[in-house]
């Protein structure tokens, strides 16, 4: 009987442990994403998924972890950058629960898949990738249960942004408060596969 108890405390404190690391590591910079009405939308598609699509298994952590790509339609003549934010929306604990941070993206129409790990990205002229789920590169759907949505919000800025790597979802979105030239959003969705 005493062994039992044992096992169930050491149970318990292992998931408030699991728990609060996880808290720590992801609550930095989780804010909502409130775009003013007045700026204009631009149109985001990927060959990868369809807007409400299942994102295939290649772009989640149930595969090989790879940034999809998107299209960017109608990008203004005086955009000088882009920032990526993607949020899970179904994560029960925490609303919009930040999966990637990249900014400072040379603007263009198209942007590859697979941007490479680290906190800078030579690929793409040194684009920074802040923290998000507790580390400096995309971490794909991996849903612990359930079917989850994922939005990737694309921001055409007019500017650099001035951030290092340190620097979550909640510094960025506030640096760019003022440089929003366009906003777009692209939706899929990724099923846990035992469901």
């Amino acid at each position: 009987m005493k062994k039992k108890i044992t096992l169930i405390i050491i149970g318990v404190v292992f998931a408030t442990l699991v728990m609060t690391a996880v808290l720590f590591f992801t609550k930095r910079g989780q804010t909502d994403i409130i775009i003013d009405n007045t700026i204009p939308r631009i149109t985001v598609t990927s060959a990868a998924f369809n807007d409400l699509g299942v994102i295939p298994v290649e772009h989640t952590g149930r595969g090989n972890d790879v940034s999809p790509p998107f299209e960017l339609s109608g990008l203004m003549d005086n955009a000088t950058s882009i920032a990526i934010i993607m949020d899970d929306l179904d994560v029960p604990w925490k609303s919009n629960f930040t999966h990637w941070v990249i900014w400072n993206i040379p603007a263009s129409a198209d942007i590859s898949e697979g941007i490479s790990q680290g906190a800078y990205v030579p690929e793409l002229n040194g684009a920074i990738q802040g923290v998000a789920f507790g580390r400096n590169h995309y971490r794909g759907p991996m849903p612990p249960f359930g079917t989850h949505r994922y939005q990737f919000h694309i921001f055409v800025l007019d500017t650099m942004i001035d951030l290092d790597s340190s620097c979550g979802k909640g510094e960025l979105l506030t640096a760019m408060q003022a440089h929003i030239l366009q906003y777009g959003i692209l939706t899929g969705w990724y099923p846990r596969e035992d469901n």
